[in-house]
Order: C-alpha cells, then structure tokens, then sequence
C-alpha cells in the first residue's frame, strides 16, 4: 500500500483514539457535575446498552429472532434479590455476598438460556420468535405469583452492591469536595461493567466465533456445509445474549433499588429489538447507540414534558411521556428500515473505510 494511501488512515486512526481519549474523560468527569437525575438516566443507558449488545449477538449476528429477552433480564434482576436478600417479610433471601450474588445471577440466566437452548438451535425466524414469546407470558405468572421469590405485585428491594469495601448505597462518600451517593458510586461500576461487556463481544465478532455467526446469518445451509455446527452455535449465542440480559437486569435493580413485575413484560422487549435496529443490526457500537437512544428518549421526554407541545405529565390529559416516547422510537424503526438499512451508526458515522475498491476487514463492526 503506498504512502498517499496509509497517511490519510494513520491519521484517522489518530484522530479516533483521541475522540476515545476525550469521551473516556468525559465520563469519569460527569459524576462531579451533574445531578441525580441525569446519573440515573446515563445508568439506565448503560443498562439497557448491555442488554442490546446481548440481543444483538443474537438477532443481529447470528439471525435469531428473540421476542424473550425481557424475561431474561427478569431472571438477572429477581435473582440477583434472591442470592443477596437475609429474607424476612415473607421473602426468601440467602443472605449471599452482592457480589457473589450478582455474579450467580448472571450465571442463573444464562441456565435458564441454556434451557431453552435445544429449542433455538432447533427454531428459526418467527417460529424462534413466538417459542421465545412464551418466555414472557411464562415470567409473568411466576413474577406475579411466587410472591415468596419475587414479593407478587409489589414487587421486592435490591440490597445494594457492597465490593472491595465499599457499598453502592445514599450514604455520602466525599470525593474531592463532591458527595458521591449510589448514582455516582454506580455510575463507574457501569462504565466498567458496559466496557467489559462490549470489548468482549467485539472480540468475538471479529475472531472465528464471529464468522461463524454470521454465515449462519447470511446462508445457514451453506454455514452447514463449511462445517459449522448451526445448532451448536445458535445454542452457544442464546446462552451468552442471556447472560447479557441478566447482567443488564442486576444493573437495572440496583439502579432501581426495587423490582417490579409489570416493568419485564412484552413490551420491554420489544423496546430491545428497537434498538439494535435503530442503532445497527450485528454492531457492538450500534446496540450502545440505539439503546442510549430508546432509553433516554421516555426519560427526556418527562423531565421537559412542561415545556413540549402535545406532551404533558400523565392523566392530565396530553400524551404521556412513555407513549411519546414509543410513537417517535416507532417512527425512527421504519425510518433507519426504510431509508438507513444499515443503522444510525454504520450511515452517519461511515463505519466502513474503503481502500479502492476494497475495505478494511473488521470496520464495519
């Protein structure tokens, strides 16, 4: 490759590490400036981004159509509660450590993936689609009626997150003058966790594992003949996308500080299918961008529902924020369907960079 040619990516390449650089700095800077509100609803963002990546390894890259996610993150979230709760009030709790007990939550969802994993390497397209729909209904019965594992109605509290000492709860730790509560003590756990959780997914996009998945995206027969065992992967993907979805689950509990059965229904995970494919379908970076986008979207809406036309607080007669929020996420799924097939992502950010005729392997995800 010749030198005109090299000069213009090297000095891509620079001027991506340095925008990495500045937004890693942002981040760990917000805690100090802003308040709770926005630190809840970044929270939730990176919740619900761990999540879609999960969705996305399993819609986006491998082909499978999952309408079941939301019970997986239920599975994360209640279990999280069961392991790390001393019980009492009816309630069951094994008094665990957080952190072992988060750790078995995720491990627990990705059981209950496991489980209904001879069923998905077996199904495909809307008939893996309407088995994984069963998930949902299935979840809230026994959401709403082990009332001693999930507390019924009600719903039950989430202990919060104690490691290496320091425990996630309102009690003020001052840093740098600034009081840091559970928002801003979970806010770098998240960074962490969302980090870890995208940097592997990445890793196994761009490997073998990857390729794997999407030949039996593109031609599963053809995938096949290769040699690559479909069920086995499919399998192998429905069990990791539910470990993401518990991880996301026992985040979205301890932001929470409570769970609630009506908030793991159908349309929880429909809101996840919307954003992989606003974000990208089979991109890491676009599962983080759609799901900051359908997240965030309901939050902005109530926090400034006072100064919007149409939009007001709920039962005072204008639309609500949450169905605000679903007609313009609505309208975004058929606008990226129609006119950006490839995601907000792989469109505005040009994702794909082209030498001649020929791209760079590993761009586009």
């Amino acid at each position: 490759m010749s030198e005109a040619l090299v000069r213009p990516l090297r000095s891509a390449a620079r001027t991506r590490t340095y925008l990495w650089a500045a937004g890693a700095i942002l981040l760990l800077a917000l805690p100090f400036y802003l308040d709770r509100f926005w630190l809840q609803a970044g929270l939730f963002a990176m919740a619900a981004a761990i999540g879609a990546i999960g969705i996305n390894l399993l819609t986006g890259s491998t082909g499978q159509l999952s309408m079941g996610h939301a019970f997986f993150l239920a599975v994360g979230a209640y279990g999280y509660c069961v392991f790390a709760a001393e019980g009492g009030d009816g309630l069951t709790g094994l008094g665990l450590p957080t952190w072992l007990a988060a750790v078995l939550a995720v491990l627990v969802a990705g059981l209950a993936g496991g489980l209904f994993s001879p069923i998905a390497g077996r199904l495909r397209g809307a008939y893996l689609g309407i088995a994984t729909l069963a998930l949902i209904f299935i979840g809230q019965h026994v959401l709403f009626n082990a009332r001693d594992l999930t507390g019924g109605f009600n719903g039950r509290d989430v202990p919060p997150l104690s490691l290496f000492g320091l425990t996630f709860d309102d009690r003020e730790l001052v840093v740098a003058a600034v009081p840091f509560g559970s928002a801003e003590k979970l806010w770098y756990a998240g960074l962490v966790l969302l980090l870890g959780c995208a940097l592997f997914a990445r890793g196994v996009l761009r490997g073998r594992p990857g390729r794997a998945m999407n030949a039996i995206r593109d031609h599963r027969i053809a995938a096949g003949v290769i040699g690559v065992p479909v069920a086995r992967y499919r399998a192998a993907v429905f069990v990791l996308s539910s470990m993401y979805a518990g991880l996301a689950g026992v985040l979205l509990a301890l932001v929470f500080q409570r769970t609630v059965p009506d908030y793991f229904g159908i349309t929880l995970s429909l809101e996840y299918l919307a954003m992989i494919v606003i974000g990208g379908l089979g991109s890491v970076s676009g599962a983080v961008v759609g799901a900051a986008f359908v997240s965030l979207l309901p939050q902005l809406l109530t926090r400034y529902s006072d100064a919007l036309p149409l939009v007001s607080a709920p039962g005072t007669g204008g639309i609500a924020p949450g169905e605000a929020s679903r007609y313009l996420y609505g309208a975004a799924v058929v606008a990226v369907v129609l006119f950006l097939p490839g995601g907000l992502v792989r469109t505005a950010a040009g994702r794909r960079v082209r030498t001649g005729s020929r791209s760079i392997p590993g761009e586009e995800r």
